[in-house]
């Protein structure tokens, strides 16, 4: 084993960095085996140098992140500091100056990952984000090392805890979406801003990265649809339970059949009970992969929190390091197929429509009328009426996402619709 030490640089020392530093100290001799050599942490940048961080020796502590990327002797840059600035320049520069870096940094992978990639490989170095995605579940590895020799054909996941714990609560205890929103911000769950989980950033940006490692081409967060789940409600689930089905907020990346475009998309959508992401409750993650060889795999697993997010980045921290003894890099960016990402109105999907209709005869025959104008076949409907009033539920038959939403805005121009109470697609069928 080799004595000097290969040296650390942490940058940011929150909830996950705090973890990070404190498993490079309690399990160093495990770590030095593993690589072949000790590991140093040989610097801490933070923002509030004041604050007391129990097991850090004050002397590594700096509110200088870039003079500590630049230092020159720093083998590997953790960051772990999120944001797009100065995270990224802080990246690069730890690049230019012979460090590899490790990152949990979702937010700037989706947005910036082409550039950090660039950056990467110009100067021989490792780019590794396990903990950008799904926390603990071994995800990225897989995609980019495991089914290198397959073709994945689709990503159906759930990259959220937040979000997934309050449709798990809506579903289990009928609780509305306020009064689960506050539970889960008691329970440390939700932030006190909750908006880049429930409107679906978060898992936008987990979607763009997953979606560029399975299909070896370049999808960036403004290339994926994003719709949130504030606005779905307990009748929705009352309804998805009518279909033997529950609701989640899924992350959705396929290839087209054709296999000459891709869609990667986020949104809230019914699923069938027999599927295994409907079985996933409170806060954990699962992503379904789907393979031509391979066939179909499931990784589950807590999605968040210190200690698995920061078990997601000592294991990238490991694999570096041991790439760092052996003067090589691991995997870079492959987007040799470059294939367009194809617009939300070409995805083929299903419907579930609700409708606020007047309770008298003809209504039906005319809300059909306007599907077969629309081309969108009907799978089932039900209807329930009561003093002039009715609700008219459609499933229809897949089609393509623009022609149904065509079909609602002209069901919204019916005398006879009183209005659209809920729209939802339909997945894992």
């Amino acid at each position: 084993m080799r004595t000097r030490p290969l040296k650390v640089a942490l940058l940011g020392c929150g909830v996950v960095g705090s973890e990070v530093a404190r498993i490079m100290t309690t399990h160093a001799d495990d770590l030095a085996a593993r690589i072949g050599a000790p590991v140093e942490l040989a610097g801490v940048a933070v923002r509030r140098p004041s604050k007391v961080r129990a097991g850090i020796p004050p002397e590594l502590i700096t509110t200088d992140a870039t003079a500590l990327v630049k230092r020159g002797d720093i083998d590997v840059v953790v960051e772990v500091i999120g944001g797009i600035e100065p995270a990224r320049t802080l990246i690069t520069t730890a690049f230019e100056h012979g460090a590899s870096v490790v990152s949990a940094n979702k937010a700037l992978l989706a947005q910036e990952g082409q550039s950090l990639y660039a950056a990467a490989e110009q100067h021989g170095r490792d780019l590794y984000y396990e903990a950008a995605v799904a926390g603990a579940i071994p995800l990225i590895r897989p995609l980019r090392e495991s089914l290198a020799g397959d073709k994945v054909n689709r990503v159906l996941g759930i990259v959220n805890g937040t979000t997934n714990f309050i449709l798990d609560k809506m579903d289990t205890s009928g609780a509305g979406y306020s009064e689960a929103l506050d539970e889960a911000t008691a329970l440390g769950y939700a932030e006190a801003d909750p908006t880049a989980d429930v409107e679906g950033f978060d898992a936008a940006a987990k979607a763009a990265i997953l979606a560029g490692i399975a299909f070896h081409t370049r999808v960036r967060l403004d290339d994926v649809y994003r719709e949130g789940m504030t606005e779905v409600t307990a009748a929705d689930f009352a309804s998805a339970k009518r279909m033997g089905c529950t609701i989640k907020l899924l992350a959705i990346c396929e290839r087209a059949a054709d296999g000459g475009s891709v869609t990667a998309r986020v949104h809230p959508a019914m699923i069938p009970l027999s599927h295994p992401l409907a079985s996933v409750r409170g806060a954990y993650n699962a992503v379904f992969v789907e393979a031509d060889a391979a066939g179909q795999l499931m990784f589950y697993g807590p999605g968040a929190g210190g200690s698995p997010t920061a078990s997601a980045v000592l294991g990238d921290l490991v694999a570096v390091c041991r790439n760092r003894l052996n003067d090589a890099t691991g995997p870079g960016e492959s987007a040799y197929t470059q294939l367009p990402v194809s617009p939300m109105g070409d995805v083929v999907t299903r419907y579930h429509i609700s409708l606020d209709v007047a309770d008298k005869p003809g209504v039906l025959a005319q809300v059909a009328t306007v599907f077969a104008e629309h081309g969108v076949s009907i799978d089932t409907v039900r209807q329930q009426g009561k003093d002039g009033e009715a609700s008219l539920v459609v499933v229809t038959h897949r089609a393509p996402d623009a022609a149904l939403s065509g079909t609602v805005e002209a069901l919204r121009k019916l005398d006879t619709v009183r209005g659209v109470a809920s729209i939802m697609r339909v997945e894992g069928e």
